[in-house]
């Protein structure tokens, strides 16, 4: 069994910053893609950015600029720093893994509980 839990979200004021973090768990032989997605009220679920094992990295462009994504391997666990942060970004923030648990079976992917990141003054 494989478990994601984030940490880092909260209440922030306009301009303000914070930093989401998400760590695996379980019977882990090795995590490919891990990532982050939102989802506000009424919206879809939208990648924000995604990391490789190797740290290529994507941010899509509406954050671009203002959010980093990086992770530690040795921690099994994908960081969000935000800055810049203004009330469109307030969502709920999803991490993922593609987690391999075993050496004979394809890598699954598995999603966190969320993590709600409200903007506002």
């Amino acid at each position: 069994q494989v478990q994601l839990v984030e940490s880092g979200g909260g209440l922030v004021q306009p301009g303000g910053s914070l930093r989401l973090s998400c760590a695996a768990s379980g019977t882990i032989v090795s995590i490919g893609n891990m990532g982050w997605y939102r989802q506000a009220p009424g919206d879809q679920r939208e990648l924000v950015a995604s990391i490789t094992r190797g740290d290529v990295t994507y941010v899509v462009d509406f954050v671009k600029g203002r959010f980093t994504i990086s992770r530690d391997n040795s921690k099994n666990t994908v960081y969000l720093q935000m800055n810049s942060l203004n009330s469109e970004d307030t969502a709920i923030y999803f991490c993922y893994a593609d987690v391999k648990f075993s050496n004979y079976l394809p890598a699954r992917n598995y999603w966190g509980q969320g993590t709600q990141v409200t903007v506002s003054s």
